[in-house]
Order: structure tokens, then C-alpha cells, then sequence
């Protein structure tokens, strides 16, 4: 299995000269932990994510901070700009960890681990393409089956996804709550529609792609309330 299996494709992203509450509001908005950050030439820069914001200066949780870094004049900078900066480039974690389309899931989790991080940026000829969270990896999980694919039915299932993604967004439905995975013609569908009609859709549009043998729903609808509340209606 490889990123592009289980990538999210439609990332939410934020300028580098964007400021500190520019990116916290737009993490509640679209219910994301994190945000790949971009230059002026639409390059990932970096990764700001809910870690880099819980220590603030707004929030008063700048002073709680390990000794040691302040027995370093190079620490106690880099601190400093982290709770008082107010861009994004400021807080942001640079250089951003990343992967490409057929970095193995096995390479991917190696690397969450490794870095101790959440999500990697999937990248392709320097621009990006999608992201892998943690999530991903659990859902994949969740739907595989005991026995490894062969490589002949991993392309298939490959190609599968690829028109189940297209005829998603053709139904209108907002990939920046959806995700799917294909396991063995398998469709799996994930994450949070905004109504039972848009949940129906998605679940049509997978049924409607030949050589799909079945669609298994683990999609929930947010309730109307919280959507209003997050600006996603």
C-alpha cells in the first residue's frame, strides 16, 4: 500500500504570511488539527498544527516551559518567537516531513513515529497532492483484510478509488470531510457528510463506478448545529 491509497486529496492550506488567528479559525472551521503552510510560489514551507498554538502569550501558557530551554540563548529565542510571533511562518514547523504518491504506508508510519508528528504532506515534483494523517493509516486498517493484496489487485483497486474520488466530487460532496479507501473492490467511505441527502450521495456515486463490488458506509452526518457553528453549510 502506498500514500496515494489512502491520501486525503483536498487539503486545506494557509499562507505563511497569514496570522496566528487566521489559522486557529480556520482549524475550527474545517475540523482539522493542522495546516501545510505555503509560500508565495505555492510550495509547502512547513506544517502549523494545534501543538504550535497551545503556548501563547494571548492565552497566558507562555511561561510554562522546560528549564533547560532557557539555559540556552538560542532555546529561550526560539521560544520566545513561538508564543509571541504573530504570522504563521513564526510558529510553523520547518521544514514540513513529507512524502510522495508511492511512499509506502510502512515508510509513512516510520516516519509519524520517528518525528513524532500526526500527518505528512504528500508532495509530487514539489507541489502538493494530498496528505496522510494517523487517521488514515487507522481507517486503512480498519478495512483491511487479514490476507495481504497482491500488487495486481492494489493497481485495481488504485484506479477504483481514483474515479470513486471524481464521481464524489461530481455529486457535489466536500472532500475536505471525506476520504475513501478501495480494499479488494471494496469501497470504503469516511469521515462526516453535512446531511443524510449528501451522505445518500456519496454512497450512489461509489455504487455508480464499474468493477466496484460493494460500498460500506462509515460516514456520519454532522449534526446541523455544529455544522452552522463551524461555517460548513
Amino acid at each position: 500500500m502506498q500514500a496515494q491509497d489512502v491520501m486525503t486529496t483536498v487539503v486545506a492550506t494557509i499562507d505563511a504570511g497569514a496570522t496566528v488567528q487566521e489559522a486557529a479559525k480556520l482549524m475550527l472551521e474545517r475540523r482539522i488539527s493542522a495546516l501545510p503552510v505555503m509560500d508565495r510560489k505555492d510550495r509547502v514551507v512547513g506544517i502549523v498544527s494545534e501543538g504550535d498554538l497551545v503556548r501563547r502569550a494571548e492565552l497566558g501558557t507562555d511561561a510554562a516551559r522546560s528549564w533547560w530551554l532557557w539555559a540556552f540563548a538560542e532555546g529561550s529565542a526560539r521560544d520566545y518567537v513561538k508564543t509571541h510571533g504573530a504570522s504563521v511562518s513564526d510558529v510553523m514547523t520547518s521544514p514540513a516531513v513529507s512524502v510522495r504518491r508511492a511512499t509506502s504506508l510502512q515508510e509513512i508510519a516510520r516516519l509519524l513515529e520517528k518525528h513524532r508528528i500526526k500527518r505528512v504532506p504528500v508532495l509530487e515534483a514539489g507541489r502538493l497532492v494530498g496528505i496522510v494523517s494517523r487517521a488514515d493509516l487507522v481507517r486503512r486498517l480498519a478495512a483491511a483484510p487479514t490476507r495481504p493484496a497482491t500488487s495486481a489487485r492494489t493497481a485495481s483497486d488504485r484506479a477504483l478509488r481514483r474515479e470513486v474520488l471524481k464521481e464524489v466530487r461530481r455529486a457535489g460532496v466536500d472532500l475536505l470531510y471525506v476520504n475513501v479507501t478501495v480494499e479488494h473492490r471494496i469501497v470504503h467511505l469516511w469521515g462526516g457528510a453535512r446531511s443524510h441527502s449528501e451522505q445518500k450521495a456519496l454512497r450512489v456515486a461509489a455504487r455508480r463506478i464499474e468493477g466496484v463490488r460493494k460500498v460500506e458506509d462509515h460516514t456520519s452526518v454532522i449534526p446541523l448545529r455544529i455544522a452552522a457553528a463551524l461555517g460548513s453549510v
